[in-house]
């Protein structure tokens, strides 16, 4: 029996290594360790197998994004430093572990093609989770908006800041989108907060 985790492991490198167009359902399921017969069990296509990809990806990114901002609160970083830790887990390691695929620009293209819907879904859902976390660093006396900026708007400022930062043109290393999320942060937060 393959575990949730397994699975979605297996399918993410199926399609890193074939990319979209060329992975067959065969390829699939020896990237998931499992008989052909046995991935249509799991998947009645290769496009529920890539839904399914996107849609664990980006819970699992999620999840994960306000867990290091947590972390990172703890271990006392200032206010830019914690939320560009959850923008770099958010976003970017997805950016990282893509970008080593020969088959990045295909993947990301159908992402946006196929999976438009859950793509949208995951975003609202993380400005959600993301303004939540806002409202809780603001109660620990963090920072303090200001009277004109609430954390539903700011939490959107900034998930939307960092999916541009992503689609950037030239395109941004991926090994350096820390940086670059964390000077955006900076950016956004010193227009819209007072200091205590």
């Amino acid at each position: 029996m393959v575990t949730r985790a397994e699975l979605a492991s297996g399918v993410e490198r199926a399609f890193l290594d074939h990319g979209y167009q060329h992975l067959t359902m065969s390829a699939l399921a020896e990237a998931i360790d499992v008989t052909r017969r046995t991935v249509y069990n799991y998947f009645g296509s290769k496009e529920e197998a890539f839904r399914f990809l996107i849609e664990e990806a980006n819970a699992y990114a999620v999840t994960a994004g306000l867990a290091a901002g947590r972390s990172v609160l703890e271990q006392g970083a200032d206010l830019v430093e914690v939320l560009a830790t959850v923008l770099d887990v958010r976003y970017g390691d997805n950016r990282r572990r893509l970008a080593k695929s020969p088959h990045a620009v295909e993947i990301n293209d159908q992402a946006f093609r196929r999976c438009r819907d859950l793509m949208i879904a995951s975003a609202t859902s993380f400005q959600v989770e993301l303004a939540s976390f806002i409202t809780e660093l603001q109660a620990r006396r963090t920072f303090r908006l200001r009277a004109d900026m609430d954390a539903d708007t700011l939490a959107q400022l900034l998930a939307d800041g960092a999916r541009g930062t992503n689609q950037s043109l030239p395109p941004t290393d991926p090994e350096t989108l820390k940086l670059r999320y964390r000077a955006m942060v900076g950016a956004i937060l010193y227009g819209t907060t007072d200091r205590p």
